[in-house]
């Protein structure tokens, strides 16, 4: 019996979709401590310059740009635990949800959609390694460094639930110490900040947003592995949360001492514990690896998933060697205007008007076209009431509309939420009525 309970404890994920019920084994602190991983990145560290200044020429004050990061993370982080409730309910993974939603065939716009999103995320995070490694290890090339973390990820994709173990136990205690002795030495060092507003805080919260909802299309990959909702929902929001503050306070701190990975290198100690933080990064690229091999397997269900990873593994490593790392902030922006409407149609449909009692995953799920109506509204929501700069040609077309509305406190999540909500509350609350 004892063999039985062990081997269960230790399954991993089933090769193929149509294989075995998903492993329940994650409990809140195997998902407080993945999510703390993932909310700590070396490109948060630099990702704060978009945060002091999210608008050219609008500098945050520290104070503004710390409750920026507070209020933005906590926005993001519970759209992303609510989005990995369905997952951990109905064992299914995001894309795979998104059958329920949009119906199967047309669950695969979507998750086209995410498989480009997390092939480009894939991308930034090899591509930050390797920058990183080379501020210590300066005459290591970097396409080789490229590769070796390329190889790294695809490892631990291969077995996922015990890279998630390997998180808990070992890597979560050597990154909490590196981001308290980084903290302390900032803060004894760094020269006095002073000067910048308010103006530009309501930008501000919508990168901080945009970096958590990142996020979202990938929260039942795992979750569908939690014990427990709750326990899926407080790892995610606890987790993420006060990982990302950290994470991003520190790197306002850093950018006044010095330009790049730096100052991390130059305090005491900094090589070793900045190694450290070079070497979990690898937990961001791993995440982004199997969140994409989940979703090509809602187009190929039944292809070995380690086949999947290999190949993944390889296109995203290509894609390292020639991305244009300046896109970053467009990026971020790109993924928040398609994946924040999505949730919080997601969000209402399931869990305000009924959907997650009769929630149809299976591959003859019927196209529900309606759904599309909110989500390409609150899409065009987004655009017509963020003022975070991404190309300049696409912000020239909502501009009129922006100009038109002037309004200060509403972001572009925000926006885009809210209007994504509201359509599907006015096409489902009807029709629930008649169902009744």
């Amino acid at each position: 019996m004892t063999d039985v309970v062990d081997d269960a404890k230790h399954a991993e994920v089933p090769l193929t979709l149509e294989g075995a019920p998903p492993p329940k084994t994650l409990g809140v602190l195997d998902q407080g401590a993945l999510w703390a991983n993932l909310g700590v990145s070396l490109l948060g560290f630099s990702g704060a310059l978009l945060l002091l200044e999210p608008i050219k020429g609008l500098r945050l004050s520290v104070p503004a740009a710390l409750v920026a990061a507070v209020v933005g993370s906590l926005i993001g982080s519970a759209m992303v635990g609510l989005s990995a409730i369905p997952g951990t309910q109905t064992g299914r993974p995001a894309m795979v949800l998104l059958r329920g939603l949009f119906g199967a065939r047309v669950s695969y716009l979507p998750t086209v959609l995410n498989i480009v999103q997390m092939l480009g995320w894939g991308a930034f995070e090899l591509w930050v390694i390797a920058t990183a490694a080379q501020a210590v290890f300066g005459a290591v090339p970097y396409w080789l460094l490229v590769v070796a973390a390329g190889v790294l990820t695809t490892g631990l994709t291969i077995f996922p639930l015990g890279a998630v173990r390997l998180l808990r136990r070992y890597v979560t205690i050597g990154v909490i110490v590196s981001l308290v002795w980084f903290a302390v030495a900032f803060l004894r060092e760094a020269p006095p900040q002073s000067g910048g507003s308010w103006t530009a805080f309501a930008p501000a919260v919508d990168y901080v947003i945009a970096l958590s909802v990142s996020w979202v299309p990938m929260a039942a990959d795992f979750a569908r592995h939690s014990r427990s909702s709750a326990a899926a929902f407080t790892g995610v929001v606890g987790g993420y949360t006060i990982a990302q503050v950290a994470c991003l306070g520190l790197g306002i701190y850093a950018v006044a001492m010095g330009e790049g990975f730096a100052p991390f290198i130059a305090a005491p100690l900094g090589t070793l514990f900045f190694s450290i933080l070079i070497l979990r990064e690898t937990d961001q690229s791993f995440a982004n690896n199997y969140s994409t091999t989940m979703s090509l397997q809602n187009l190929m269900p039944r292809i070995d998933r380690r086949i999947l990873s290999a190949t993944i593994g390889v296109v995203t490593v290509g894609i390292a060697l020639l991305v244009d790392v300046n896109s970053y902030g467009a990026f971020l922006g790109v993924i928040g205007a398609v994946f924040v409407p999505m949730f919080a149609v997601l969000a209402i449909d399931y869990f305000v008007l009924g959907g997650a009692r009769n929630w149809d995953t299976s591959e003859e799920a019927p196209t529900r076209w309606s759904m599309l109506i909110p989500w390409a509204l609150g899409f065009v929501a987004y655009w017509v009431t963020t003022s975070t700069p991404t190309v300049e040609a696409w912000d020239a077309i909502w501009q009129p509309m922006r100009d038109a509305i002037r309004q200060p406190w509403m972001n572009g999540a925000l926006g885009a939420a809210l209007v994504a909500s509201l359509v599907t509350l006015a096409i489902g609350l009807p029709r629930r009525g008649l169902r009744r």
